[in-house]
């Protein structure tokens, strides 16, 4: 099965019965953290922040959905997949999960759960591969009996853009029901393949679907062509002695996405990263930091070189130890103390050193009414000189129970709009897009 069986580790054994999963809420248990996520952006960022939904009907091809799925997954794709009742019997349902770190939706419930991934805005592409004569046939029909044929059904509805590829016997594929149906969709539905060999018309090999992927979605918002996007990201390291460190518990996760976001967008990107534990997109440029004085010299440093955008979305150190100890302090002591002194805050040098940026600041805060989480962030806002600053309560008792979700606010000259409770990745694109809006 080529790549798909070989970069990313072992397929789990075949036991496990089909699986809900169901997109739209919080991921399952160990969805962020999942090892096949490792892959993300290896082969490049084109699709970067897009949501592809990969429809795999039953076909003896449906096995090369593993493959195409690990393919847009290398170039920034999320990607989930729905697969029929035949293709579950083809393919166990945990073998999607290992490929794409997302459980595969195997049947539909109360949740909705082809809304959810179909509706307008909910996804950035529907793939159908392979696609059966019987598929073809349902989608053409308006006839929705399965997760595959419902999720397409309201594909087609909702004018979320469909690519099919084709799969079935020779004999088939000329049935003339098929090339009507074909034909009816034609415009609708974008066909690619398939290839006629050996008497059968055989579905287009996953390389083959990525190109024409790539030529489909390509970058996202191209209003961040040519800009220069400087973001500062991941938390800082103050040393206490050569083993002991004051930081914080930031993962870089929220820098990482919106680097993704503005990869996607067409910008030039450079991260300023502390030691996150998130990778950064493999397109951008980076420069590695730990202490705030680094961040600070590093970002300076960048800013001569001229940037159109600054995102300062680093949870750098407020305090420092006083004096950094040159020896480990001994164990065994009844009580240390350690004097902390103020770090000069970031945000507020950037105005000095570039004025014409458009600057991006984050405030987090812990324990505060929305009101005072907005006062808090517009006090910040006129300090710094930021156009925008994105605010947000730590101490929300939902973020502890779900770290791949969060709530912030966004704060400009002309009020507060809330993302509400929402995926990180949502709010990475709904913050690359209030920037956007403001380049154009």
């Amino acid at each position: 099965m080529g790549r798909a069986g070989g970069r990313g580790g072992r397929p789990p054994p075949d036991t496990a019965g089909p699986d809900p999963g169901i997109p739209g809420r919080p991921p399952p248990p160990g969805r962020d953290g999942h090892p096949s996520l490792d892959i993300v952006g290896s082969d490049g960022s084109e699709l970067s922040g897009r949501r592809v939904v990969l429809c795999v009907a039953g076909s003896v091809a449906a096995y090369k959905a593993i493959e195409l799925a690990r393919l847009l997954m290398r170039h920034g794709a999320d990607v989930t997949c729905v697969a029929s009742g035949a293709a579950t019997r083809l393919i166990r349902p945990d073998y999607f999960r290992w490929a794409t770190g997302r459980r595969a939706v195997t049947r539909l419930t109360g949740d909705l759960e082809h809304v959810r991934l179909a509706e307008r805005g909910q996804s950035d592409l529907i793939v159908a591969y392979p696609s059966t004569a019987n598929t073809l046939g349902k989608l053409a029909n308006g006839i929705d009996d399965t997760p595959v044929s419902t999720t397409l059904a309201a594909g087609l509805g909702s004018g979320t853009p469909i690519v099919a590829a084709l799969a079935m016997h020779g004999s088939m594929y000329d049935n003339p029901a098929v090339a009507r149906n074909v034909e009816f969709l034609r415009g609708r539905v974008d066909f690619v393949g398939p290839e006629i060999a050996e008497g059968k018309a055989k579905v287009a090999e996953p390389e083959r679907l990525l190109e024409h992927i790539l030529g489909v979605l390509g970058p996202r918002r191209p209003r961040l062509r040519g800009k220069r996007v400087l973001i500062a990201a991941g938390p800082t390291v103050e040393p206490i002695d050569p083993v002991r460190a004051i930081t914080n518990a930031s993962t870089g996760r929220t820098g990482v996405l919106l680097a993704s976001e503005m990869l996607a967008g067409g910008a030039d990107v450079t991260m300023v990263y502390g030691p996150g534990r998130e990778a950064p997109p493999a397109a951008a440029r980076v420069v590695h930091v730990r202490t705030t004085g680094e961040m600070d010299r590093a970002v300076m440093s960048e800013l001569r070189a001229g940037y159109d955008v600054v995102v300062m979305a680093a949870a750098a150190a407020d305090y420092a130890p006083a004096r950094a100890l040159k020896t480990k302090i001994r164990s065994g002591r009844r009580g240390v103390s350690v004097s902390l002194k103020p770090v000069p805050k970031i945000l507020g040098r950037i105005r000095g050193a570039q004025e014409g940026a458009f600057l991006v600041g984050f405030k987090a805060e812990a324990g505060v009414s929305r009101k005072e989480l907005e006062r808090r962030a517009r006090r910040r806002l006129e300090e710094s000189g930021a156009d925008l600053i994105i605010a947000n309560d730590v101490g929300d008792p939902r973020c502890a129970g779900d770290p791949s979700h969060n709530e912030v606010l966004v704060v400009d000259a002309g009020g507060a709009r809330s993302s509400g409770w929402r995926r990180k990745e949502e709010i990475a694109g709904m913050i690359a897009g209030e920037i956007e809006a403001r380049m154009a």
